[in-house]
């Protein structure tokens, strides 16, 4: 079957889409807790070197493979690489990372449904305490069904998008929902500067203190670094497939500037939701799940309007689950047209049942398999899975990226010095070599060396 490969309608999809693929629930869950643990606006500033240094490059590496192969990870490497060479070989255990990816993340946009639809029937209780809203939560992973009903509904809306193409499906429907994700944020963050403790709140945020740094610098800049990698979502061509759709009118390191600015921006934007809200309401801001469902939970609960703000925030966040859903699946989709040669709707079809196959075993991990601890005591199959796709897919992903584009056995520099820059914008100097083959491989081996230390709990700081 050999089908037009379709292209963005419009620029703007592309970077909404894109940046869609990049934007996830740790913009919400982890960046604003961490820039106020690590210093404020200090913070920022290390974080924003990072992204400048690192997540851009690997955003512009991951477009110019994508867009010079007009291919997804399924044959990206083939169509760029040196005839005799192995390249090729890693594409399945990246196309692997996707699948292992949707089998938890699916689950977790479920509890964004769940709670969206709590709030918006108004069945969350009026004043409710902090520890009564924390066994709410516990008791949503302990119902197997409620979980697998909710994955299965936002998993089934994810690939009916992906089933109708990039154009009439995809960037027809990613592009408002990106918009009405931008928009929610900016009105909520506007609301949250009429709250008693917004002061408080946006100065534990980003007031510079260096106070906080004294102690833990080192694990300020890694943090930093970490999140710059990892907020990008590069390394197992999610990043790739869109760039495989662009036109060459703009050169990439626009591209990936609008891209990694966009994200920055809506991981900035949530803390101005968060901590306002928390400081108001004298509820003490916890880092991942716990901050959405728990403190914000219990924020909402006794605000004024609580359930009408409880829907906004918690439509936003399911927004921002499901742009980063159908980014990957059409990354499988993709990849699976150009490996099996089949149509799109059979495509969607078989893997909208892998993936509800594959997800039994993480929702179970949360109640029936909950005695599975592979990481040790406390973890679950989900962070498990999360291991491998975060210190392990992501990271060496982005290095075997790296290098491929910095071999003459690969894609060569040249070409993708050229791809970089064809079209119009800002160009990238080829004599970048050094720092590409050289710095940023070794900065993403320590971000690797170092993820497996903090996995097994070794502290270098």
């Amino acid at each position: 079957m050999n089908e037009k490969r379709e292209q963005f309608k419009t620029r703007l999809g592309f970077i909404l889409i894109a940046a869609g693929c990049a934007v996830g629930i740790g913009n919400v869950w982890r960046f604003p807790y961490i820039t106020g643990q690590y210093g404020g606006a200090i913070f920022v500033l290390i974080y924003l070197f990072f992204l400048i240094a690192m997540g851009i490059p690997l955003l512009t590496v991951e477009l110019a493979i994508g867009r010079a192969s007009r291919s997804s990870i399924a044959k990206c490497y083939e169509k760029l690489e040196e005839p005799g060479t192995k390249w090729h070989v890693n594409k399945w255990w990246q196309l692997a990372g996707n699948y292992i990816l949707m089998s938890f993340y699916g689950i977790i946009t479920g509890w964004m449904l769940y709670y969206f639809l709590k709030f918006a029937f108004g069945t969350v209780e009026s004043n409710l305490p902090k520890d009564v809203a924390l066994e709410g939560f516990i008791s949503l992973l302990a119902d197997p069904v409620t979980l697998y009903m909710c994955m299965a509904a936002v998993v089934a809306f994810s690939f009916m998008i992906v089933a109708l193409g990039l154009v009439k499906g995809v960037e027809r429907y990613t592009k408002p929902l990106m918009m009405m994700l931008i928009i929610l944020l900016v009105f909520m963050a506007v609301r949250s500067c009429t709250m008693s403790g917004f002061a408080d709140g946006i100065s534990f945020y980003l007031k510079p203190d260096l106070s906080k740094l004294e102690n833990n610098f080192g694990e300020a800049i890694w943090a930093a670094m970490g999140q710059a990698f990892f907020t990008l979502s590069t390394g197992m061509g999610g990043i790739a497939i869109f760039g495989s759709y662009m036109s060459n009118r703009h050169r990439l390191l626009n591209e990936a500037v609008f891209i990694a600015g966009l994200d920055t921006a809506i991981a900035l934007l949530s803390g101005f939701v968060i901590f306002p809200a928390c400081f108001t309401y004298g509820i003490n801001p916890d880092a991942g799940p716990n901050l959405l469902f728990v403190s914000m939970t219990t924020v909402f609960s006794n605000m004024y309007l609580g359930s009408m703000w409880g829907t906004l925030f918690f439509l936003f966040m399911l927004i921002a689950a499901v742009s980063t859903l159908i980014a990957v699946f059409e990354n499988i989709i993709a990849a699976n047209l150009e490996m099996f040669n089949i149509k799109r709707k059979k495509a969607v079809l078989v893997n909208f049942l892998v993936i509800l196959i594959l997800a039994i075993l993480p929702v179970l991990g949360f109640n029936v398999l909950s005695n599975v601890s592979i990481l040790g005591n406390g973890t679950c199959i989900t962070d498990f899975c999360d291991f491998l796709i975060s210190a392990n897919v992501l990271p060496i992903g982005s290095l075997v990226f790296v290098l491929f584009i910095t071999s003459k056995r690969g894609m060569k520099w040249e070409r993708y010095i050229k791809e970089c820059n064809t079209g119009i914008g800002y160009r990238i100097s080829e004599k970048l070599f050094v720092y590409y083959r050289y710095i940023l491989t070794t900065v993403i081996a320590v971000i690797l060396f170092i993820g497996y230390l903090k996995v097994f709990n070794i502290s270098l700081f």
